[in-house]
């Protein structure tokens, strides 16, 4: 009676771990686009709009190709989620993995950072980790809350020195969709 007992459970557990979850399609992955004329944040999937966040807050100086630290403008281009913070002064953070190679490569054309900075820059990107952080580029730019901030403010002015903000209740609701590795095109 054990032998078919054993024989059973084997045939059980053959059947539950066969070809059915392999074949599971897998869902493309969601990605962000940060219209900053809209100042709105979509989140996308193949095209489709899953949620879009409106009335967010970008650098008080604007958007720029080519972003110094301190400037107070938030870069453009294609970026990944390389660092998640759910607690900070601005509720939670999602750091961007600024200043990415194109910026990197445009800093080093003019005279901005330094060979060996630049070097720095591409290998953590080739890792995935965030870049130094402390170069002429500036760094520290990704998307967050208002933490103790003031929502008037938020609703009336772009306030920040590059990176993109959403209320906190906004920044929660996107935490959903948020991974390190996730893709952000600031437009």
């Amino acid at each position: 009676m054990s032998r078919l007992r054993r024989c059973c459970a084997g045939l059980l557990c053959l059947l539950l771990s066969g070809p059915a979850a392999a074949e599971a399609p897998e869902r493309p992955p969601v990605w962000l686009r940060v219209d900053t004329g809209r100042l709105e944040l979509h989140v996308m999937r193949n095209g489709e709009r899953l949620r879009t966040y409106d009335n967010i807050a970008i650098g008080r100086y604007g958007t720029t190709r080519a972003k110094r630290g301190g400037d107070g403008m938030t870069p453009l281009g294609e970026f990944r989620i390389v660092r998640i913070a759910p607690r900070t002064d601005f509720h939670r953070f999602y750091g961007l993995d600024y200043p990415n190679l194109a910026h990197a490569r445009a800093g080093l054309q003019a005279g901005r950072i330094t060979a060996t900075q630049f070097e720095r820059i591409r290998q953590a990107l080739h890792r995935g980790i965030e870049p130094p952080q402390h170069t002429a580029l500036g760094g520290y730019i990704g998307i967050h809350g208002l933490g103790d901030g003031d929502p008037a403010v938020h609703a009336d002015f772009n306030w920040t020195e590059g990176c993109i903000a959403l209320t906190n209740e906004q920044v929660d609701d996107l935490a959903q969709w948020i991974d390190k590795g996730v893709r952000v095109v600031i437009e």
